[in-house]
């Protein structure tokens, strides 16, 4: 059985009865903080932003590896272009750009 004796002065009963009172009505504001349609769609909003940030930055990271890939096959450690590389792929662009150049003259005639 539970010891029903309290030896508490009346005083000190109310003072603990506020201070619970008290915690509780701030536990309630946290709640009706976190519930709030605004916090919800303010977090929800932070997350994508991270998300999207997250997303960005790696994508970043893949296009300025594919670009250093690139710009090694290119220039040569002293700086200088690679012909023997530049030339045949200038040779394949000049060569894709004419084809649809010609395939829209061929529509459009």
């Amino acid at each position: 059985m539970a010891d029903t004796s309290d030896t508490r002065t009346p005083a000190e009963i109310e003072a603990d009865i506020k201070r619970r009172r008290d915690h509780l009505a701030e536990t309630l504001d946290e709640i009706g903080v976190r519930v709030h349609p605004k916090t919800i769609v303010g977090d929800a909003k932070a997350k994508v932003v991270s998300n999207i940030d997250h997303t960005l930055g790696r994508a970043y990271v893949s296009v300025n590896r594919v670009v250093s890939d690139v710009k090694g096959q290119l220039v040569g450690e002293d700086g200088a272009p690679r012909l023997e590389r530049i030339v045949p792929v200038a040779l394949v662009v000049v060569g894709v750009v004419g084809l649809l150049a010609l395939g829209t003259r061929r529509r459009r005639g």
